[in-house]
């Protein structure tokens, strides 16, 4: 493995327990930093993936978290998006707790204002959707692509619609479909304003799914999709992340068979890398990480460097790791591993204004790691990371 630390990795430490335990299994956002320095974290699900309607704010000049005004609707797989006037959209997702039939995704949509500690609701998404992504475009609009939906009794169908949110009159409007359908894919604005869309899920049976390779890019100056370079590897679980130099950064992930370098069959999580070159509209294989991780996530520093934190192995998704690697994103290359407070996979993290990252909740143990049968643990526990 590739792995050659410029600098001495930073500190962890504890940074209380949120109001509730929760996590959030999809590539976005679970936690949006407002313009006063606190971070908004809202809605998610427990161990028995029962959705919530809980928010809480945590302040990192006081390192506490309270309790904000509730949701209007518990919900889980949604979307978190700061607005440009400083409110947070949260759009779609599932309400519902597990059950025989497939899961149905929601229209509903709400805003909060840190003004009033407040949600109020807004216009729905024309076309309910679940593990969708959610961007927020320069003219401030809100680009929503994919997601997934029902399909029948007993399956689920992976949506290729889109739509965009007008903050001013709080409505949805069609924007031209995907050239894919994709679900739990990660989205990242581009300098340019445009917006990629890279790897991702495509529901293919009952209970079946794929991973993707494929790639396209959104000009909403156009409103046109366009295909880009696909990966080389296919992704799900996977992160996406925009570098300093306009570059994106996909990290790790799962596929169903995935075959190792020297041909070999792979059932675990990746530890490769791939970087976009916008310009030139191509993938080329990079650095290594240290160790295959999915649901894990990934925050650029002011540094330029990226924190790598958290996962777990979707072979057997039983415990969240307890560690934590740096990218030099000079050098193009990764730090060995070094340990966090707690192990956890799909929690929530953000960096926040002073140039610290916050990691919160996520699931500790889970499946025939969990302590109780038919429920994963899940953390309340937070942690900062200060570089």
């Amino acid at each position: 493995m590739d792995t050659a630390p410029r600098t001495a990795p930073g500190r962890w430490s504890a940074a209380g327990e949120m109001p509730f335990a929760g996590f959030w299994a999809q590539p976005a956002d679970a936690a949006a930093l407002l313009a006063d320095g606190r971070v908004l974290l809202a809605g998610g699900e427990d161990g028995r993936r029962v959705p919530t309607d809980v928010t809480a704010l945590y302040d990192p000049a006081a390192g506490t978290w309270t309790a904000t005004g509730a949701l209007w609707t518990a919900r889980r797989l949604h979307t978190t998006t700061p607005l440009a006037d400083g409110r947070i959209l949260v759009a779609g997702g599932i309400g519902e707790a597990p059950g025989p039939v497939p899961a149905t995704g929601l229209g509903s949509c709400e805003v909060y204002d840190p003004a009033t500690g407040a949600w109020t609701p807004t216009g729905a998404l024309r076309e309910p959707r679940f593990s969708h992504s959610a961007t927020l475009l320069p003219d401030g609009r809100v680009l929503v692509a994919g997601g997934a939906a029902v399909r029948s009794p007993d399956s689920h169908r992976t949506l290729r619609t889109a739509e965009a949110y007008d903050p001013a009159s709080g409505t949805w409007t069609t924007v031209r479909p995907m050239t894919d359908a994709r679900f739990g894919h990660p989205a990242v604005r581009l300098g340019d304003g445009r917006v990629l869309l890279a790897g991702g899920i495509l529901a293919v049976g009952r209970g079946s799914y794929a991973a993707l390779a494929l790639c396209e890019l959104y000009d909403p100056a156009a409103d046109r999709w366009t295909p880009a370079a696909g990966l080389a590897t296919a992704r799900k679980s996977h992160q996406a992340t925009l570098l300093l130099d306009g570059g994106v950064l996909v990290t790790g992930g799962d596929m169903p068979g995935f075959q190792d370098e020297d041909w070999s069959y792979d059932p675990y999580s990746q530890w490769t890398t791939e970087r976009y070159d916008p310009a030139a509209d191509r993938w080329n294989a990079d650095a290594h990480m240290p160790w295959g991780r999915s649901h894990h996530r990934a925050v650029r520093l002011a540094s330029g460097d990226v924190l790598v934190v958290g996962g777990t192995d979707d072979a057997s998704m039983a415990v969240g790791y307890q560690n934590a690697t740096l990218y030099d994103a000079t050098a193009r290359t990764w730090s060995a591993e070094f340990p966090t407070l707690r192990g956890r996979w799909a929690p929530a993290a953000v960096g926040l204004a002073d140039g610290r990252v916050l990691v919160m909740g996520g699931l500790e143990e889970s499946g025939p790691a969990a302590p109780l049968p038919g429920e994963d643990q899940v953390t309340a526990t937070a942690e900062i990371y200060t570089p």
